[in-house]
């Protein structure tokens, strides 16, 4: 069986020295390429074509949905493997939706992740023991209780930040929310701040990343 090519991408340099590490132990694995960022994840990805992307959802920069999303785009025969501390419903249906094929928490053993990795990059869909109850339920009929997106987010926040999913300028929204063009600005303003984004176009990402705008 050839030696499967793999990519990590995760922000911490001792996660993607750790996971050279277990890959090579294997003999069934070898790490083609590292990247630190989302942006340098979709590049690295583009440029040696691995078998699997393992994917981390908490980066600097272009975060890892996205990133999923752009991988899956440019290289479709690259699969991707979303390696997380993050079990939230959010976080596992929004990787899910940009095309992740699996989806396994830190802390799985070597053997778990070896076979996660093996099973992606032969097509498969995998997800550790606690994610694959809930997205079976999901696919059954039986969907989980997804929690409202950005719960820090006041109501009219949350209805300035839809609209700027939807592509709209401030004054367009201030015109359908019946709103001064500067309140639109001061909510814009205090509802980046709240989501830590720099600018709109990451806000924009972001919302849609949640389902907003949709």
């Amino acid at each position: 069986m050839p030696v499967l090519r793999v990519l990590v991408a995760d922000d911490h340099p001792v996660v993607r020295d750790g996971l050279r590490a277990v890959l090579a132990s294997t003999g069934a694995a070898e790490v083609v390429g590292e990247a630190a960022t989302g942006e340098e994840a979709v590049r690295e990805a583009t440029l040696r074509h691995p078998d699997v992307v393992v994917m981390d959802l908490a980066m600097p920069g272009l975060n890892g949905v996205e990133a999923t999303r752009q991988v899956v785009r440019a290289v479709p025969k690259t699969g991707v493997l979303v390696l997380t501390m993050h079990d939230d419903d959010d976080s596992v249906f929004a990787a899910i939706r940009a095309g992740a094929r699996g989806y396994v928490l830190k802390g799985a053993s070597q053997e778990e992740l070896l076979h996660a990795i093996q099973a992606v990059a032969r097509g498969e869909a995998i997800f550790g023991p606690s994610i694959a109850t809930r997205v079976l339920g999901y696919f059954t009929g039986r969907k989980p209780a997804l929690k409202q997106p950005f719960p820090e987010l006041t109501g009219r926040e949350r209805e300035v930040l839809e609209l700027i999913a939807k592509g709209f300028n401030n004054t367009v929204i201030a015109h359908r929310l019946n709103l001064a063009p500067k309140t639109v600005r001061n909510l814009a303003s205090s509802t980046f701040a709240k989501l830590q984004v720099a600018d709109r176009a990451e806000a924009m990402r972001r919302a849609l990343d949640e389902g907003l705008g949709d």
